[in-house]
């Protein structure tokens, strides 16, 4: 778990595509089969938390005229 606190959001991506790819090619063993899921949804969780992050930074730099800030999702609309 340690190498996970580092990992960037587009190194994760790309080693989860890589376990896509060979559990959907079959040709791993059962419990590697396993292990491979088990490191994809730790992928998953890692690229989930890093957009969540991305999107609360993103949506803190909206600012109206007047200096008042508020949260606008990526179309637009004012979030209450």
């Amino acid at each position: 778990m340690e190498q996970n606190k580092n990992i960037t959001f587009e190194e994760a991506l790309a080693e989860l595509q890589s376990v896509v790819e060979r559990l959907e090619a079959g040709k791993v063993p059962l419990e590697q089969a396993l292990s491979l899921y088990e490191r994809g949804m730790e992928l998953v969780k890692i690229c989930n938390g890093q957009l969540d992050t991305a999107e609360q930074r993103v949506n803190a730099v909206f600012v109206d005229a007047s200096g008042e800030g508020t949260l606008r999702p990526f179309g637009g609309e004012v979030l209450s």
